[in-house]
């Protein structure tokens, strides 16, 4: 349950932030929006944001997919992992990986269904969720599978940005829509 209420779903001004929102959402406000909303300039900034982490970034879409999968469920945060399972499913996830998604968080889950570049990222997100950074043998691990360092760069603002993503939709209580 929200901790404080959302803003309005015909909520108009400030303008350019509402509209901007609206754009990159194709017209509806999420849950989400409408509590940023109560900070315009926060809603702006974090629209812009992770308008360009959705949709500019080199790195495969699966595996981005991936990284906000298992970091919503380490972090318990329903509404991302709702939000982007079926993003996961559009890049090419197999139904084995979408099955195997909710054991993820365990570091003795059973990953053989994920290729090499998913298991390490599978594991830099376990590390960067749960202790905020990732040891030199996972790091080497994602060297190795992503040799370009822009595609390591961005993986790792994925995972971290997903990981604010779901902190805070959790302590306000955003539900899903």
């Amino acid at each position: 349950m929200a901790r404080i209420p959302y803003q309005p779903t015909d909520i108009s001004q400030p303008a350019a932030v509402v509209d901007a929102i609206r754009a990159r959402r194709g017209g509806d406000l999420f849950n989400l929006d409408r509590m940023l909303l109560h900070s315009p300039p926060f809603a702006a900034g974090w629209n812009a944001f992770l308008g360009n982490v959705r949709r500019e970034l080199d790195v495969s879409p699966k595996l981005c997919e991936l990284a906000i999968c298992v970091v919503a469920i380490i972090n318990g945060a329903d509404y991302e992992y709702t939000h982007h399972l079926p993003g996961f499913i559009d890049a090419g996830a197999s139904d084995d990986q979408v099955a195997a998604l909710p054991t993820l968080g365990n570091q003795d889950a059973d990953v053989s269904m994920f290729d090499p570049s998913e298991r390490a990222v599978i594991a830099l997100t376990r590390e960067m969720s749960v202790n905020a950074a990732a040891s030199d043998a996972t790091f080497a691990a994602v060297n190795e599978v992503l040799p370009n360092p822009q595609h390591i760069v961005e993986i790792v603002g994925v995972i971290a940005a997903y990981n604010m993503v779901s902190r805070f939709l959790m302590t306000l209580g955003v539900e899903a829509e």
